[in-house]
């Protein structure tokens, strides 16, 4: 297992399986509608990309790996580990909760013009939500993202996995949860989604008439 981890991050890292070296393999075994692995095998082979160009693919993966990697990995000193581990608990962690709390109390409470509260632990642990606004006897859940322009995908996908906690929440305590993606633009955070400000606005509207 850990060789299969290095192999598919050095795949990843220089794109070894992107449609212009693989073929656009989604849309090629559409077009094959396989009753088998041998069918999907026989027609890649034969109308996508050849045997041998996979083969000279994984030469050029080993390289990487034997060549490039092992530089790198050799180059790496017990300090670099150090500083690395002290720098993503103490100053990311810092930037991250920066991020929230500019994001939260400096543009969405003053948008929406309601308190803002930080959710118990037992809410972050059980239902995946960071803060709250109470209207009335109800809660409104919101979850923020701290991240870069190349994590929004990844982001996405997770609020999907995390969908089911979200409807549980909603259940409990009435109001829906809301994804907020906080994004840093020069010194600026700012809100990638700000559409999901009118969303908690019309939100907050409906709790307040029930």
């Amino acid at each position: 297992m850990p060789k299969e981890w290095i192999v598919n991050q050095a795949n990843m890292r220089w794109q070894f399986n992107r449609p212009r070296r693989v073929g656009k393999v989604a849309v090629e075994i559409r077009k094959c509608g396989p009753k088998s692995l041998k069918d999907w095998e026989q027609y890649y082979f034969k109308h996508v990309r050849s045997h041998a160009h996979l083969e000279q693919i994984g030469r050029e993966l080993f390289i990487k790996i034997s060549e490039v990697c092992k530089a790198e990995i050799d180059s790496i000193t017990e300090q670099d580990c150090i500083d690395f581990v002290i720098n993503l608990v103490i100053n990311r962690t810092y930037d991250g909760y920066q991020s929230e709390i500019q994001t939260i109390y400096g543009q969405l409470e003053q948008a929406l013009g309601v308190k803002i509260e930080p959710a118990p632990d037992e809410w972050d642990r059980k239902y995946n939500v960071d803060f709250f606004i109470k209207v009335k006897d109800r809660y409104i859940g919101l979850q923020i993202k701290p991240a870069g322009h190349a994590y929004i995908t990844q982001i996405i996908n997770e609020l999907n996995f995390q969908k089911e906690t979200h409807e549980k929440f909603t259940a409990t305590y009435g109001g829906k949860v809301f994804y907020i993606i906080s994004l840093t633009e020069g010194k600026k955070k700012i809100i990638h989604n700000p559409e999901v400000i009118e969303e908690i606005r019309q939100e907050i509207i409906r709790l307040s008439r029930l």
